[in-house]
């Protein structure tokens, strides 16, 4: 599977379907092929394959799940769009950074980048469970992007890093091996229950704060297995 291969664009509940067929342009300009399609309102039409224009392929080859959590569940890395910035200025990263952290950690395994519904975007909820969040420096003075359009932009910047990634000589990647999303929930989960039972975690600030910590040390999958193995023990001695 090639590093393009890799890269997830994810879709949540998408109003309108051609939004998903523009969508299918975008990626397809720049090299992605891959879309997943989180329980959309409305299923492909006639108009979605016209304004893919030509990308009828990634239509056709898209996933549909029914929810966000099953969307990314085997992806190593999860990086989500947002307007919102108040609350989530330690996990921003530009559109040109994201590029090129997107192209080295598609080396080692999956990468979802997820676009929340047209109106409101990603709930608190789905972000959380983001280990970024991408903003478009837009003009503070009208900032509207539409759905294909913030594509195209996160798609762009992919190429870009691809392109130079392709041109440069690399060095030999480092084997290192990332936990999935899936894996990460069960992890949190974990941690919740047991820190909760101990009286640690008494209130939702306590997880959210472990939650972002442990997101940005970006673990790897040995040093989560260390962490699930200290908290089986913990859970062994209480």
């Amino acid at each position: 599977m090639s590093i393009l291969e890799q890269i997830q664009i994810v879709l949540v509940e998408t109003s309108l379907p051609a939004n998903i067929g523009s969508t299918a342009r975008a990626m397809k300009t720049m090299g992605l092929t891959q879309l997943r399609l989180v329980n959309p309102k409305q299923h492909t039409d006639e108009q979605a394959q016209a304004l893919s224009a030509g990308a009828k392929d990634v239509l056709e080859q898209a996933q549909l799940f029914e929810t966000f959590e099953q969307a990314i569940a085997d992806c190593q890395l999860v990086i989500g769009t947002s307007a919102r910035l108040r609350h989530l200025q330690n996990t921003l990263i530009e559109p040109r950074d994201c590029g090129e952290l997107v192209v080295n950690r598609a080396k080692q395994g999956k990468v979802a980048i997820v676009f929340g519904r047209e109106r409101v975007g990603l709930t608190n909820e789905e972000l959380l469970k983001c280990h970024y969040h991408l903003n478009f420096p837009t003009n503070p003075d009208y900032g509207s992007l539409n759905l294909a359009m913030a594509v195209q932009l996160a798609s762009y910047e992919i190429r870009m890093a691809y392109l130079q990634n392709n041109q440069q000589k690399q060095p030999l990647a480092e084997n290192k091996n990332y936990p999935t999303s899936e894996a990460l929930e069960h992890f949190f989960n974990h941690t919740e229950r047991l820190y909760t039972e101990l009286g640690f975690i008494r209130n939702e600030a306590v997880m959210l704060k472990l939650r972002r910590l442990y997101q940005r040390a970006e673990l790897e999958e040995n040093e989560l297995n260390l962490l699930r193995g200290m908290l089986t023990a913990v859970e062994k001695a209480k």
